[in-house]
Order: structure tokens, then sequence, then C-alpha cells
């Protein structure tokens, strides 16, 4: 049962997303871009982790929170500059949810808490910190992949397919397999367990 306070946070989660100048076309309709993926990753954990606790469903509703005020091209077009960009983005995205949930009435103790697991600390040994980094993976194998795929050769998709699984945990994987994919992303991810 969500809690009022939780409820509340994900109204204004949504609504500083709505800003979102980028839209993406879903079923149809039209979405800002971070709106969607904030309901994509809140209806993912719900189906993958049901009993999700209440920092975790606060998290990943606002992962991406305002993302496009810190746009990709506004640093250096290669390994370091994206580094620095996802470094920067984490602690924007804390920053930008610990005011919303500060407004909401959360104390400091929920606030640290989702921003360590906007900052995906201690991945793999902390539950709740994998249970996000999962979810954040089939996000993007189910609706942001095949996209992707189109516009880089064949060894690279590998390359992010194997990165993308190593983040993952066993759940994962068996989650990520039962995924409605094309043939062309299956084949694909064959490939890269294989390689």
């Amino acid at each position: 049962m969500a809690s009022e306070k939780l409820k509340r946070a994900f109204q204004l989660f949504d609504e500083a997303n709505a800003n979102d100048p980028n839209v993406e076309v879903w079923k149809g309709k039209e979405y800002p871009k971070e709106l969607l993926y904030a309901m994509r990753m809140t209806e993912k954990l719900n189906t993958f982790d049901p009993e999700a606790p209440e920092a975790l469903r606060l998290t990943a509703r606002c992962q991406h929170i305002c993302r496009w005020e810190i746009p990709r091209e506004s640093y250096e077009m290669n390994r370091t500059g994206y580094l620095k960009w996802r470094q920067d983005l984490k602690k924007f995205h804390a920053k930008k949810a610990g005011a919303i949930l500060r407004e909401v009435g959360y104390d400091q103790e929920m606030i640290d808490m989702v921003a360590f697991l906007l900052e995906k600390k201690q991945l793999k040994k902390k539950a709740e910190t994998q249970t996000l980094e999962d979810v954040i993976c089939l996000v993007f194998l189910e609706f942001y992949f095949e996209p992707f795929s189109h516009k880089y050769p064949e060894e690279k998709l590998i390359d992010i397919l194997q990165k993308t699984w190593r983040k993952m945990s066993k759940k994962g994987h068996e989650a990520a397999l039962k995924l409605p994919l094309s043939k062309e992303s299956l084949d694909l991810i064959g490939k890269a367990l294989k390689g």
C-alpha cells in the first residue's frame, strides 16, 4: 500500500519530468521523455520486485529526474567526458530528488537512502542497489535497446550487451530473457552471452 508521502513524491517527480522538452511517442501517445522513462521504471520495479521498500520505489521514479537540464553535449565527447557527465548527473538527480522529498516531509534518513541508491553505491553488495540496477537494465533492454541498436555496428552492440549483463543479478538475467524482444535483439543477446 503506497503511503500518502510516496504518492505526493511521485506526483512532484512527475510534474518536474513533465517539463522535459524532449518527447517520445509510445502506443500513439506523446510523452515527455523522462516522464515516460519514470513510469516505465515504476512499472518494471512493480513486476520485478513487488515488495520493494519505499526508498527503492522512490528512487526508481526519480532516477532520471530533469536529466535534460545537463545535456551530454555539454561535456567532452569522449570516455572521460562521458564518465564526468554520469557522475555529475547522479549528484544532480540526488539533489533534485532530495529537495522534493524534503518538501513532501520525508526524514533525512530516507533522503540519504535515495541519494545512496541514485549514486549506485555498493552495486553487487547491497540488495536495493542491485535491484535498481536490474530494473534500469531491464527497462533499457525492453524499451531503448532496439531503437539504439540501429545506430551502431554489431560488435559495439555486443559489447554494450555484455557490459549490461555483467551489471545484472541472476534474477535480472532470468527476467531479461523473458522480455518481449525482437528476434534480432535476442540473437544479439545470444551472441553477447557466448562471447
